[in-house]
């Protein structure tokens, strides 16, 4: 095994032609998505979509336990303690960076597979969902959770939560409800379940397939080859579809403090439901409110717009004291014992959540030019 945190590969095919495998190899910290990964992935995804050669893209991962559990934040906390609210050059080019590459595979022109097993959290959920083919196996983990290091779900999250059945992605973001691979495919986050001892089959299939090199074909074709390999596959149960009605009950109206009374308030019989309410209560209060803002901004967005948006809500969270806090108690400590700053969700003013939203500095050229 190399030490280069990307493994780049080609699969040659029946007629002569490729297929691109990007691996992501950072399995001790269970693939979490580094600024050293972004760097390598984006040119090689910007020339592989060049290449008449290569007629699509297979984004896997090392290990046997996450696809991706996240961005790499290290690096990151260490600038937010040296900032402060001042400006953060590295965290400027953390997310526009990050950003670019999300929307580059929402766009790509070609068919883009990804291989989502095991745990899938964050800005692995960004590199998953913009893919034109999501597999996830029976020991997938999918979350966003975001609220509980006072971050919210950024990688696009605000243009793919927003578009999931009735209220499921505003549940999602405020209680960073874990999902099984049922649960992900309800929701919109994946396609199909494939078991993960059949990918090897998937991938000889792939190279004894004759491809057209017409990427409405080859999609079909590649959708035609995963439903093979997945023929059978029993689904879990999905908590998600179960209590839909509840989710949505819980999640109406306009008024962010009436879905928190609600939370607050809620008694269920099912663990999975009642922990979410809890994981509510004890997130950032900051993060809700502003995961409510961009919920209620976001609908007639285009993708770029909703990736320029997130850049400076991403930017805000930075110059403010809970992204910081939560990576302390969650990651750099590890205590669970955040102290959140506003303490309530009623503390949050309308001022509070714009200086979160408003542009600092100047717009990352990475996002600029992004339609």
């Amino acid at each position: 095994m190399t030490d280069s945190v990307i493994l780049f590969n080609e699969i040659k095919t029946a007629d002569g032609k490729r297929f691109g495998v990007a691996t992501l190899n950072a399995p001790a910290s269970l693939n979490s998505l580094s600024v050293a990964m972004v760097r390598l992935l984006t040119p090689k995804l910007r020339e592989w979509a060049a290449d008449a050669g290569i007629v699509g893209v297979l984004l896997d991962a090392a290990g046997e336990k996450a696809f991706c559990a996240g961005g790499d934040l290290r690096q990151l906390y260490q600038t937010l303690l040296e900032c402060g609210p001042e400006r953060n050059e590295y965290a400027e080019r953390f997310f526009a960076e990050e950003y670019e590459l999300d929307h580059l595979i929402h766009t790509f022109p070609k068919p883009f597979l990804c291989w989502g097993h095991g745990i899938v959290m964050g800005g692995g959920v960004g590199l998953m969902a913009g893919c034109s083919h999501r597999v996830v196996t029976a020991q997938s983990r999918v979350a966003m959770p975001e609220i509980n290091i006072g971050l919210y779900p950024d990688v696009g999250g605000s243009w793919f939560l927003r578009r999931m059945p009735g209220r499921v992605g505003l549940f999602l973001a405020l209680t960073a409800a874990p999902l099984n691979a049922a649960d992900a495919i309800f929701c919109g986050l994946a396609d199909l379940l494939v078991p993960h001892e059949n990918k090897a089959q998937v991938l000889s299939s792939m190279a004894s397939t004759a491809w057209q090199s017409d990427a409405p074909a080859d999609r079909a074709t590649l959708s035609r080859l995963l439903a093979q390999a997945g023929e059978g596959a029993e689904l879990p149960p999905s908590k998600l579809r179960e209590h839909f009605d509840t989710i949505n009950a819980l999640m109406a109206g306009d008024d962010l403090l009436d879905i928190a009374k609600r939370l607050r308030k809620l008694q269920h019989e099912d663990p999975w439901l009642q922990t979410a309410a809890k994981t509510f209560a004890k997130g950032a209060p900051s993060s809700a409110a502003l995961s409510f803002a961009l919920w209620q901004r976001v609908p007639r967005m285009s993708l770029a717009e909703v990736f320029r948006l997130e850049y400076w809500a991403s930017l805000g969270f930075c110059a403010h004291k809970d992204f910081a806090e939560g990576i302390r108690a969650v990651l750099v400590d590890k205590d669970r014992n955040p102290r959140w700053s506003p303490a309530t969700l009623e503390e949050i003013t309308p001022a509070f959540i714009e200086d979160h939203l408003r542009p600092r500095g100047e717009m990352a050229p990475e996002l600029v030019s992004l339609a």
